[in-house]
């Protein structure tokens, strides 16, 4: 099927570009409770899937064995900028389990904040694999690999027992028996590709783990929770993950994916939300989950509604045209969560 068009950027009084995608909304009990667009397509999660990737770190009591914060778990499920807040607390981490630099198999990446890489330039430094965007996820990995007493060499391999952690763990909270596809990810760790309603179903079951064995759903409970206490670790400085976990404080872990994919998990109603942009624009993304997000639960806040009618701007910063949903999603039935209480 052809995707709806969720999002239209404007340049004066003409639509001049359009985002096609999907989206779902489900509960831990496989209800969709809202659907646009071909929700059974194949979809990579990319960076959205960290919090099933920390799992593992958690569930197996890595984390705890280690003495790890919630700081640390934060980290662990984070696209982070490169800020000094992020980088000091991975090398802290690194240290404190062994491990160095040299031992993350992400590549060296400039931070995100463009005054940290700045000033990087400016004193002449260059980026390091801490740096890396996905760095804590990597923390997380070399962690899980040193409490197994397994090789942390090659831990970025899709048949390593890390990763075979990782997608254990996914295809049994997505309902999938099957071996899951997968692909390399930008960090060099394995990407497992799922249906979107499937996907969607794994971060309900975030929202509402408590059907799930003590263990998981204590884990995954504080994988969530160490999300929403922590947004600015993990995304950063004028970030749209950490935008909208401020915007709706302890009640929406968010985080965005590469090529268009953003999720979210909303424990109070336990429910799970899952996008895809079909053309892979992030700023299509950031447009939708934002305005998903205001109708299930309204917040009334600026920086949201500034996510949802972003004003594109010229070299001059003058207001050329909107970034705003299309009609498809601004008209669609998403039902306002507060009203089904």
């Amino acid at each position: 099927m052809i995707n709806p068009v969720l999002v239209e950027i404007t340049r004066g009084e003409l639509v001049e570009s359009v985002h096609r995608g999907a989206v779902a909304i489900m509960d831990a009990d496989g209800r969709v409770l809202f659907s646009l667009g071909d929700i059974e397509a194949y979809v990579y999660p990319r960076s959205s899937l960290k919090p099933v990737q920390a799992l593992p770190l958690v569930e197996s009591g890595a984390a705890d064995a280690f003495g790890l914060t919630d700081e640390n778990i934060a980290l662990a499920c984070a696209s982070h900028s490169g800020e000094p807040m992020h980088t000091e607390r991975v090398a802290a981490w690194l240290a404190h389990i062994g491990r160095r630099e040299s031992d993350l198999a992400c590549g060296p990446q400039p931070p995100r904040y463009e005054p940290v890489w700045e000033d990087m330039v400016r004193r002449g430094e260059a980026p390091t694999r801490i740096h890396n965007n996905c760095s804590g996820k990597h923390a997380g990995f070399l962690t899980l690999a040193r409490h197994w007493d397994v090789a942390a060499s090659g831990y970025e391999r899709h048949d390593h027992p890390v990763q075979q952690a990782v997608a254990k763990a996914l295809g049994e909270l997505a309902g999938i028996d099957s071996v899951l596809p997968w692909g390399v990810d930008g960090c060099a760790a394995p990407n497992f590709a799922l249906p979107l309603r499937a996907f969607t179903l794994a971060l309900a079951k975030f929202a509402s783990p408590k059907d799930l064995p003590a263990p998981r759903a204590q884990a995954m409970k504080r994988i969530v929770d160490a999300m929403m206490a922590h947004p600015e670790l993990v995304a950063g400085t004028g970030r749209v993950c950490t935008t909208l976990m401020r915007a709706w404080p302890a009640r929406v872990a968010a985080k965005t994916g590469a090529e268009g994919v953003f999720a979210a998990i909303i424990p109070e109603y336990g429910l799970g939300v899952a996008l895809k942009i079909d053309d892979g624009a992030g700023r299509a993304a950031d447009t939708a989950i934002a305005a998903v997000l205001e109708r299930l639960i309204p917040s009334n806040e600026t920086s949201i509604a500034q996510i949802i009618h972003a004003p594109v701007l010229n070299t001059r910063d003058a207001v050329t045209g909107e970034r705003r949903p299309a009609a498809a999603l601004a008209e669609a039935a998403i039902p306002e969560l507060r009203r089904l209480r």
